[in-house]
Parts: structure tokens; sequence; C-alpha cells
């Protein structure tokens, strides 16, 4: 997002968070209600074309979100909304991407506040890391063809009873309304949220066999303290790798296998 809508989404992630403070706020429950008015405004292009025309006064727009939606979901979700609408976007279609956000953030918030983010955060890479492995999963899972209810239910399957509740709602969202993102990218972007809840970047480590637990230690300080912010690990191993490390923290990847290192000597002799 640019512009507006990058500070229209940022004031609305702060509002989120005011709601979700107070213990009263069910945030699974509100991720529900957002995740199904995303899916309304996704399909409904005029409205939602109504609700972002920088022509019409916020307010204007607000109350008719509260009228079509005040009988629907909770007056949270309502307000929510409603302060989403006042803002200004640069494009209608982020205001369904935003809701959208909102809704996973409202369901890692949920997850946070039951001391499970953690293994939120652990269970996206690993699915992650299963898709990128599996061309026939990830055919079912992306398969046009195939039915919302079949795929549900083959993620229950795979994630029921194995993985955390928060987990599965969230990969199930992604892989039964993709909204032309591919699987890849929609899991990347929700293990990012997961990370951003408690203001942490994500490295992606490779190394050709597991690494104990004080390497671990001393990689997440060190990273942290050259980026000014915790590192949150996620680990992989592949031991075409042959020895030290891979790391990439955003587009950014640190190189010191062994394996890079042969190809660099190759390419000098080449040269």
């Amino acid at each position: 997002m640019h512009g507006a809508s990058r500070e229209a989404l940022a004031a609305a992630r702060e509002r989120l968070d005011a709601l979700t403070d107070s213990t009263s706020v069910d945030a699974g429950s509100l991720a529900d209600e957002l995740a199904a008015i995303t899916a309304l405004l996704h399909r409904e292009v005029s409205l939602r074309r109504v609700l972002t025309d920088p022509a019409q006064s916020g307010e204007a727009k607000a109350e008719l979100a509260q009228r079509l939606l005040g009988t629907q979901v909770s007056g949270t979700a309502v307000d929510v909304v409603a302060g989403m609408v006042r803002s200004r976007w640069s494009q209608s279609r982020d205001l369904v991407d935003a809701l959208e956000e909102l809704a996973n953030i409202a369901d890692l918030t949920a997850a946070q506040k039951r001391s499970r983010l953690d293994n939120v955060e652990d269970e996206l890479f690993r699915f992650g890391r299963i898709v990128s492995s599996s061309t026939e999963l990830r055919a079912a899972l992306t398969s046009r063809s195939a039915t919302t209810a079949a795929k549900s239910e083959l993620l229950r399957g795979l994630l029921g009873g194995r993985a955390e509740r928060t987990t599965e709602r969230l990969v199930t969202r992604l892989v039964t309304a993709p909204r032309g993102r591919s699987l890849e990218s929609g899991l990347e972007s929700l293990s990012k949220l997961a990370a951003d809840r408690r203001d942490r970047m994500v490295a992606v480590v490779t190394s050709a066999v597991p690494l104990s637990d004080t390497q671990k230690q001393r990689l997440g300080a060190a990273l942290a303290k050259v980026y000014g912010r915790p590192m949150h690990l996620n680990l992989d191993v592949d031991p075409e790798v042959l020895g030290g490390i891979r790391v990439q923290v955003g587009d950014e990847v640190i190189n010191g296998s062994v394996a890079d290192r042969l190809e660099d000597a190759g390419r000098r002799l080449a040269s």
C-alpha cells in the first residue's frame, strides 16, 4: 500500500490494538467478523467503491457502514469498519486488503493472549516448508476445481489436533479465500504479521544440521544486535548446505555456507 492507504491502515491497526487490549473483547470472534466483512466487500465491488469514494464525507460513509452492518456483526466490528471508511484510501481494493490484515491480526492477538503466539509462528513456517516440498499438496490446496469444503476438510486432516487452532484458522482462510495471492506469499505475510505482534523480525536460517540451543541463542542475539530489533528464527535443515549457515532477513541474504563459498571460489577461478 502507498500514500493515504498506508496511513489509513496504520491508524486502523492502532484502533484494533486499543480495542483488543480490552478483556471484554473476544479477539477470535472479532477476527471472524472482520473476515466475513472482507468477503462481503471482496464480492460487492460497487459497495466498496462507495465506502472509499473520496467525494463522500467520512461521516456519511461511516453511517452507511453502520446501517449495513449494525444488525449483522458486533458493535466492536462496526466501530472498526466505520473508523476505516472515515479514512482516505488510494484504491478501493486497499480497504479490503486492510480488513483482511486486521482479521489476521485479531486472530494472532488471541493467540498472544493465550501465550501461544510462538507456536503459531513456528507452525506457519513449517507448514510453508511442507507446501513448498510437496507438489501434490500444493496442487490440492490451490486447485480451482476443488470446493471450499474439500479444502477445509483437507486442512482439518492435516492440522486439526496437531497445530494451534489459530494456525488452522489462518491457513484455512488463506487457502479458501486466496484473493489472487499465491499460497507461498500468503503464508509469508502471515509469518511477518505474527512476528510484528512482538515487534520482531523474522530470520530464515538454513543449516546442514540442526542448530543447538546455544547456537540458536547466539545467532539470535547477534542478528538482533545487527538489525536493532528482536529476531525470531525460523529454522530449516538442508544437507546440501554442506556446512555453515544461510540466513535470510527480508530481502537480505547472509551466506556463510560451505556450498556458497565453493561456488564463489569456482566463479573466481573461472574468471
